[in-house]
């Protein structure tokens, strides 16, 4: 009897595991890659469950892809130690602001999200396979980051669209992922936001991911995450000269909790406001 095929199939499952003891890069990159086919699974299993549910594109489906993508942290080894999920607690809309660090947030976001709340994404994540299908039937909002004058547009949408509908949106104002074990400057866009819609700001802090994921050291293992939900901030009497000054302060304070729940002590500097 011809047993070649049981030798390949053996050399097909038995190689990575071999080579992930050998090379910290190939043990990165292959997580990665794990991490995406893990994330286009998911996502193409959760797509007709909210087509069944819901219909279409709602914000009603979030509650549906959040409890998918929470099984993921298992198959990293990863947890999520939670404090102020209180402060969610809110009546009507409001922005929600966090660091953005890794590929990682996204397990993040959906281990905490609230109801009714939405995420502002780059465009080209509608064309990322069933991810992008996902992410469109959640309702997640869509902006051309190359194009300044349709990020404006779409913020007015949308500020009508949190009163109307009664949306929570979540928006990283770092603009990027950043996994230098600090903040960078915030971009102005989601206080802008918060002061069309007329609606608090409740900033969100994770700890630094780089003692467990680090792409400059090729690092990917489990670890715990901290995360602390900030009491509301209140921007009812803010006036528009004065969103400058909100950008700065907010920065700043989570800056200080993200050192403290990184266990790290807070350097000196760090800028907190861009010109965008």
């Amino acid at each position: 009897m011809d047993l070649w095929w049981v030798f390949w199939l053996a050399v097909i499952f038995l190689a990575p595991l071999i080579l992930m003891g050998i090379s910290t890069t190939f043990k990165f990159h292959f997580k990665v890659v794990c991490y995406c086919i893990l994330c286009l699974i998911l996502s193409a299993l959760a797509a007709p469950v909210c087509l069944v549910k819901n219909g279409g594109r709602t914000v009603d489906n979030m509650r549906i892809i959040r409890a998918f993508v929470r099984t993921m942290k298992y198959f990293f080894g990863l947890r999520f130690e939670v404090k102020g999920l209180e402060n969610f607690q809110v009546d009507g809309p409001c922005v929600i602001i966090s660091n953005h660090q890794s590929i990682l947030d996204m397990m993040g976001l959906m281990e905490i999200l609230p109801d009714r709340c939405v995420q502002i994404a780059k465009k080209e994540l509608m064309f990322a396979g069933s991810v992008g299908l996902i992410t469109y039937l959640g309702g997640v909002i869509y902006i051309n980051r190359k194009r300044t004058s349709d990020a404006k547009s779409i913020m007015a949408l949308v500020a009508r669209a949190m009163t109307d509908d009664n949306l929570k949106v979540w928006i990283y104002p770092e603009g990027t992922r950043n996994n230098t074990g600090d903040l960078l400057p915030f971009k102005k866009g989601a206080f802008h936001l918060a002061l069309q819609a007329q609606v608090p700001i409740i900033p969100v802090v994770y700890s630094s991911f780089t003692s467990f994921y680090d792409r400059r050291k090729n690092l990917f293992t489990g670890g715990t995450i901290k995360v602390e939900i900030l009491p509301k901030i209140d921007i009812a009497d803010l006036k528009e000269e004065e969103i400058s000054e909100l950008t700065e302060e907010c920065f700043h304070t989570m800056r200080k909790v993200y050192f403290r729940l990184s266990g790290k002590p807070l350097p000196a500097g760090g800028q907190g406001v861009s010109n965008k």
